[in-house]
């Protein structure tokens, strides 16, 4: 019977030729990743199962990076149960202090996932590993405390959707735009529990950073899993990372998808959401002119280098306009290094941005760019929804790293073009 890429890796996972759609199944997992907003919950259910140990300590990763280092006092004890677990447990990926970063740019990074596993995570953008072509989804905490336990998940076979990319992409456009403009065609449920697996000749023309990006954003559409097929640039990303053999899955001619979409990439423009949905989609010339209050650049979906020097050569000789803050965040310490070398931290700061270690902060509101009522954002983030930065009575624009760099300059929603 012809499998998806997601059925494939499913099936592998739990000791099948083959699986269905729709099938309840336990699937071995390879790797269990929660944070330090997750990490606690997960543990307070694990203790629960009256379980000595996990069950592999090599293969549970924490990443303290939504609030540390630590805000408050509630931060900080979350903080400190994640650490002593970790300690107890001699879990060998724990991150905090220096070396966090970003956790869906850390463990692609740091060779963590790879193409065809099973990656799960206690956080909803764990999906974004699905540009490697490995089959990750986020998982609540009682998922993921049995998941330490036993090495494995409950869950149903998804469904899948082929999104066809044709061409190749204008300038100023990136992942960013792209994914904006296919969840603003399905809508946010429009991916319900679906595995959203792309195919086409415009697949090259994508980045890696493009491709994390993309995959997020699946939870945008409450899509299951986002996967990429394998090809020379996963190949390259993987090289020198990935220290263990993995297998690649591909779509089998005949497989079952239940949509079929097709994207002109050569048609997109640079696009933003408007509050207060990701689905919201606009092209930036449809909204320019909009004042801003604040520039975002950074977060799990473009904090990558690509997305810096993007961002640099934009601001590079400029200043950001005196009514507007612009807060960059590089998404790890590796790249926060890189963009040193290269002079990109140097062209934010003689630009007047706010440079943070790498951190989630802002994308969700917790610190560091928390926006008052009726300020206005431009954010290289994932979510746009009232609350979602701060104020209930705040707006978030989602943008590409070149948007929301000429955002900045102008002091409202400006196309790249603009200012380049």
């Amino acid at each position: 019977m012809p499998q998806t890429i997601a059925e494939k890796i499913l099936a592998a996972h739990s000791g099948r030729h083959s699986v269905e759609a729709g099938e309840l199944l336990n699937a071995r997992v390879d790797l269990a990743m929660a944070n330090d907003i997750t990490t606690p919950p997960a543990v307070a259910e694990f203790k629960k199962l009256e379980v000595d140990r996990v069950w592999d300590p090599d293969k549970v990763v924490l990443v303290m990076d939504h609030f540390c280092p630590a805000k408050d006092i509630a931060a900080a004890i979350n903080a400190k149960t994640s650490r002593e677990f970790a300690r107890a447990q001699q879990i060998k990926h724990f991150y905090e202090g220096g070396p966090v970063g970003i956790e869906h740019a850390l463990l692609p990074e740091q060779g963590l996932v790879a193409p065809g596993e099973l990656v799960i995570g206690a956080d909803s953008h764990t999906c974004t590993y699905g540009a490697l072509g490995c089959f990750s989804c986020g998982v609540g905490h009682t998922d993921m405390a049995v998941a330490w336990a036993t090495g494995e998940v409950w869950m149903k076979v998804p469904q899948s959707i082929k999104i066809v990319l044709r061409g190749r992409k204008a300038r100023w456009v990136s992942g960013k735009d792209v994914i904006l403009h296919i969840i603003g065609r399905i809508g946010v449920e429009g991916a319900n529990y679906l595995s959203m697996e792309y195919s086409g000749d415009g697949v090259a023309d994508l980045t890696m950073e493009d491709r994390f990006t993309m995959a997020n954003m699946t939870t945008e559409t409450q899509g299951k899993a986002g996967l990429f097929p394998f090809d020379e640039r996963t190949r390259e990303f993987v090289t020198g990372r990935v220290d263990r053999p993995f297998t690649v899955y591909e779509a089998d001619a005949g497989a079952r998808y239940i949509n079929e979409i097709e994207v002109d990439l050569a048609a997109l423009e640079p696009t933003v959401a408007a509050p207060f949905l990701p689905s919201n989609a606009r092209t930036v010339r449809e909204v320019a002119g909009t004042p801003i209050d604040q520039a975002f650049i950074g977060a799990c979906t473009n904090g990558w280098l690509s997305d810096l020097r993007t961002a640099a050569g934009i601001l590079k000789g400029k200043k950001v306009n005196a009514n507007t803050r612009c807060i960059v965040i590089p998404a790890t310490p590796t790249i926060y290094k890189q963009a040193l070398k290269e002079g990109l931290i140097e062209t934010f700061l003689e630009a007047g941005c706010v440079v943070s270690a790498s951190t989630c902060g802002p994308c969700m509101g917790g610190h560091m760019g928390v926006l008052a009522p009726g300020e206005r954002c431009v954010s290289t983030s994932n979510r746009n929804f009232r609350g979602r930065m701060g104020h209930v009575e705040s707006e978030v624009y989602l943008a590409s790293p070149a948007t929301a760099a000429a955002s900045a300059v102008m002091g409202r929603i400006a196309h790249p073009e603009e200012v380049a």
